[in-house]
């Protein structure tokens, strides 16, 4: 049977960085792999940062969001079953950070999905900066996500892990855990917390059997109803030399909302600029391919404020932003 893996984490927790490292060393390994995006956003930037991968022993696939819940569980369980058919060693599945659990195992029980795939590892990415107290759909997810998988991985940790960090890390999520009704409780052992420069062939063996927990809770949210939102600002062009101070504005300026990440690419004169940005730290690098697009997650996310800072430095007369 075809193992899938599936890569949980909030908005911004780093999902993409680690599904990089993850990818490449089944790749490595000479596993033949499927990546499926299983986003609820309209534009998936997440796909062009893992360009990288596509290749002879690895298949890129996306399922477009841009409808209702009935219907992108539909393309869900469709793309499921190309894929199975296929016979792949490991199918990854990155979701949205908005994200119901219960239709990864329901899709999964389903003929003839589980004829033909077994859940590998539920692998939850958790924020080293995530802030003490976050919004309560935000509180929620983390939650929902943690309860069910087989390892918790911390993200943006720099150098030795500091312990007393981590046991904060370990104790929001717990409380995250018992604000649902979840019995289930996290402890050391259940988190791999190091630098992830220093992963090592142990590392990613642990990742590729963490398997998971059929673990309970009270649904508090649907991600219909999940308000920490995503807006796309599309079609843009703006000086390359603009750019960073442009960000670094729009995280200063609370009038835009609480913002989580700012991610996407912009056109320069070789091609494509790609952005990953959050509070503490903005990433660029130009790669092959792209479309004009700045994707803002957030809480209380203002796009009249943002379109305040994009408009004067845009020279795409078709801008919009939704």
């Amino acid at each position: 049977m075809t193992k899938i893996d599936l890569i949980t984490g909030i908005l911004g927790s780093g999902k993409t960085t680690f599904l990089l490292k993850y990818a490449r060393n089944c790749i490595d390994r000479g596993e033949n792999i499927a990546i499926l995006e299983n986003d609820f956003g309209a534009v998936n930037i997440d796909m062009l940062m893992l360009q990288e991968l596509k290749g002879e022993r690895c298949r890129l696939e996306m399922i477009a969001g841009g409808c209702d819940a009935d219907c992108h569980r539909r393309r869900f369980k469709t793309q499921l079953i190309s894929l199975g058919m296929q016979h792949f060693d490991r199918v990854i599945v990155e979701p949205s950070g908005i994200f119901d659990m219960d239709e990864f195992f329901d899709i999964l029980h389903d003929s003839p999905l589980d004829n033909w795939f077994e859940i590998g590892s539920i692998l939850t990415i958790v924020d080293s900066e995530m802030e003490e107290q976050l919004s309560p759909q935000m509180e929620y997810l983390l939650g929902s996500e943690a309860a069910c998988c087989g390892k918790i991985v911390i993200s943006k940790l720099r150098g030795e892990a500091d312990s007393e960090l981590v046991q904060s890390i370990l104790d929001h999520v717990n409380r995250a855990l018992e604000d649902i009704r979840c019995d289930r409780r996290l402890t050391l052992r259940d988190v791999v917390a190091k630098d992830w420069e220093s992963f090592t062939e142990d590392d990613y063996r642990l990742f590729g059997s963490a398997g998971y927990r059929g673990s309970s809770y009270v649904k508090k949210f649907s991600p219909e109803d999940i308000e920490s939102s995503v807006h796309y600002f599309m079609h843009i062009a703006v000086p390359r030399e603009c750019v960073e101070q442009l960000i670094a504005d729009i995280f200063a300026d609370e009038s835009c909302g609480r913002i989580f990440r700012i991610k996407g690419a912009l056109p320069v004169d070789n091609g494509w600029l790609k952005i990953n940005a959050t509070r503490e730290k903005t990433e660029t690098a130009e790669v092959a391919e792209g479309q004009p697009v700045l994707i803002v997650i957030g809480d209380n996310v203002s796009r009249e404020r943002i379109d305040e800072y994009l408009k004067p430095l845009n020279t795409d007369s078709d801008y919009v932003s939704i």
